[in-house]
């Protein structure tokens, strides 16, 4: 289980979730196959597949997930000789011309109808958790993939405030300094023999040079005249090859021997033990160098990086939270909590509550299908941090913020 690329999502707030919490998310939008008038659908499988039944596979303190996209196969050739077709048919009977407008709809409907017997082609992205580091990795190869998985993931959990890691200097610039020998070239480096460069100008042009000493006086040349190096090749502290872009993007990521050893070492019939072993060494190693990579390309930009308390991504608090004493607010459509003992329908309570704008122990009761006392221990509990008023004499309270955690004039 070891990636091939290395997509980077930087968490801009703390966040808590554990396995279970993800796991129960994840459950609502598992994959279920195309229907038969389906051209596409995604969802959530276990990362193990046939080894495995769970939706998260937790190891070390990070958490592995696997989002499955299933499309119809239909030749676009095959398409086309139908519409033809069909075409044909009509301009022969109706002795007229079949227009752009009627085509485009013809086309629609000999899809609708080939679908049912087109072939399905599945494809499996995964991407792991480490909440401690306050990453998401996905193995893509382009970002759109990468993004593509971060908002189904976002859509699972209702809330996930990432976004790709910024640095403080262009990496384009670090790549053609270290080339260039203007920037000193790290120690844990070692560049290796391809490289993009590009014009940044606007008619620049682009050259690729791949299997080349990169020191040469060719490559020289081409720095000289002013182009920059937008992606480059290298080894990590002589355990780690990659092709880095100035997008921070990671592909053709390979782990050197050391760690394929310890691979060997687990009975290779056992096919959980062997994943576990490869998902853990594997992150151990990403954990040490993405930080320092970042650190060498010239330190990471945490502008857009809010320190302070965690944000709970949808889940169930009061199971997370324990004995956790504070305050609870929405941060994100995702509420947070530091406050008293929390119990474990708040969250949910508080949330039906600030999207309705109104809030009464009956309605609670009723939506939540408990009993008097514990509703109106509910209520309470808003009150105690600040998401209710007071009972007015008539009883009434007020909700005093709104679903983005603005307070409400």
């Amino acid at each position: 289980m070891f990636f091939r690329n290395a997509r980077i999502f930087r968490f801009t707030r703390p966040v808590q979730m554990h396995a279970g919490q993800l796991e129960e998310k994840l459950e609502a939008d598992a994959f279920k196959p195309c229907g038969p008038q389906e051209l596409s659908r995604q969802g959530w499988v276990a990362p193990l597949g046939k080894h495995g039944e769970t939706l998260v596979h937790a190891a070390g303190g990070y958490m592995l997930i696997c989002l499955q996209k299933q499309e119809k196969i239909l030749p676009g050739p095959v398409v086309k000789e139908f519409v033809e077709e069909r075409c044909e048919a009509i301009e022969a009977e109706q002795s007229r011309k079949v227009r752009r407008k009627e085509r485009d709809e013809i086309k629609e409907q000999v899809i609708l109808d080939m679908l049912p017997q087109a072939f399905p082609r599945n494809k499996r992205i995964y991407g792991y958790l480490a909440l401690n580091d306050g990453l998401l990795v996905v193995d893509a190869s382009s970002a759109k993939i990468a993004e593509d998985f971060a908002s189904a993931l976002r859509k699972s959990l209702g809330s996930l405030p990432v976004r790709p890691p910024a640095v403080e200097q262009a990496p384009a610039f670090t790549f053609t300094g270290w080339l260039q020998e203007t920037i000193e070239l790290p120690e844990q480096v070692t560049i290796g023999n391809d490289c993009w460069l590009e014009d940044l100008s606007q008619d620049g042009g682009k050259v690729t040079a791949r299997g080349m000493d990169l020191e040469s006086d060719e490559v020289r040349g081409v720095l000289e005249s002013g182009m920059q190096v937008t992606r480059l090749t290298m080894t990590w502290d002589d355990n780690v090859s990659f092709c880095l872009d100035e997008d921070l993007g990671i592909t053709r990521l390979r782990f050197g021997d050391a760690l394929q050893e310890k691979l060997d070492d687990i009975d290779a019939d056992d096919a959980l033990a062997h994943f576990d072993a490869a998902f853990s060494l594997m992150t151990l190693e990403l954990s040490r160098m993405i930080p320092a990579l970042l650190e060498v390309l010239g330190g990471e930009d945490r502008t857009a990086i809010v320190e302070g308390g965690p944000v709970f991504l949808g889940v169930d608090m009061g199971e997370q939270a324990g004995d956790r004493t504070a305050t609870a607010i929405v941060h994100d459509g995702a509420f947070v909590c530091d406050g008293s003992k929390v119990d474990a329908l708040y969250p949910a309570v508080a949330e039906f509550v600030v999207k309705n704008g109104k809030v009464s122990v009956s309605s609670i009761q009723r939506r939540f299908k408990i009993g008097y006392t514990r509703a109106e221990s509910l209520v309470e509990a808003m009150e105690e941090t600040g998401v209710v008023s007071k009972a007015a004499n008539n009883g009434a309270r007020e909700v005093l913020i709104n679903y983005e955690g603005e307070a409400l004039a």
